[in-house]
């Protein structure tokens, strides 16, 4: 294996097309200001290295990343990636995960506009992102032990597992298609538009105006804490434990929960047949 340590790069396409390779204690910074350092790698480990350039690892396949650094400057660090896994690192820039397939994101820290997009086999454990727009698009993504703060997260996400995530985002899981959601904290508004079919289990919802328009939507042993207006034109079979603030035209299905404030049930666009429960008024 070729070593490259304790070296400093500035230069456009420092290391392109390096192989088999370990690069450790690197600084990818300087006057020179070039870009693509590592694109177009194979087999390559990159450990504790500060990354102050652009577009560092494009087409690079069989990445393993640890403890790196990739400063505000570091834009589109990971672009056309496959197969790497990424241990404690510090994205900063934007667009820093795209278009990547087979991807282990372990314990790291991102603050970066359209984090994530259109990933393919992305596996997330642990680890705190902030992104407007966190994982457009993704398909076969998995998510444990997240912090996620952001405005429109998971938008059009297919098969996707996110289990004891904290998610503090509006507008989460527009479109998303075939997600499963379980022992969550999903913090927002507006939560679930145009879904398809989205199942949340032991999760807590809070936000107004939470899953309208949504299509084979399920929850099972979730609260809702300051959702009014929910459920609007959905097909829905929802088990809630404790109160929902209001509910407005469902179109189909069960809604079932201890109090419901309100139930509204007027000018509605289309015809609304489903069946409202409140179990309080049952016993």
């Amino acid at each position: 294996m070729n070593i490259i340590r304790n070296k400093n790069f500035d230069e456009e396409r420092a290391l392109y097309r390096l192989q088999d390779a370990l690069v450790e204690n690197c600084r990818f910074a300087g006057e020179a200001d070039g870009e693509s350092f590592l694109k177009e790698s194979d087999r390559i480990t990159v450990k504790d290295c500060y990354m102050d350039l652009r577009y560092p690892m494009w087409h690079t396949t069989d990445l393993t990343l640890l403890g790196c650094e990739m400063t505000e400057r570091c834009r589109a660090a990971l672009w056309y990636v496959r197969n790497a896994r990424i241990e404690n690192c510090r994205f900063g820039g934007i667009k820093a995960l795209r278009e990547c397939e087979n991807i282990l994101l372990k314990e790291c820290a991102a603050v970066s506009p359209e984090f994530g997009w259109r990933c393919r086999r992305l596996r997330v454990e642990g680890g705190k992102i902030e992104a407007e727009y966190a994982f457009f698009e993704c398909e076969d993504l998995t998510a444990e032990g997240l912090t996620l703060c952001g405005k429109y997260s998971f938008q059009y996400t297919k098969n996707a597992l996110v289990t004891n995530c904290n998610c503090k985002t509006k507008d989460a899981f527009w479109h998303a298609e075939n997600v499963t959601v379980k022992d969550c904290v999903l913090d927002g508004e507006y939560i679930g538009w145009y879904s398809k079919g989205l199942t949340l289990i032991n999760c807590r919802i809070k936000g107004t105006q939470p899953f309208c328009y949504a299509n084979g939507l399920t929850l099972v042993g979730c609260t809702m804490e300051d959702c009014d207006l929910a459920f609007e034109y959905s097909d829905v079979q929802a088990d809630i434990r404790g109160g929902i603030v209001s509910v407005k035209n469902p179109l189909r299905g069960k809604i079932e929960a201890d109090e419901i404030g309100e139930i509204i049930l007027s000018n509605s666009k289309y015809e609304t047949n489903a069946e409202i429960v409140r179990r309080k008024e049952q016993t």
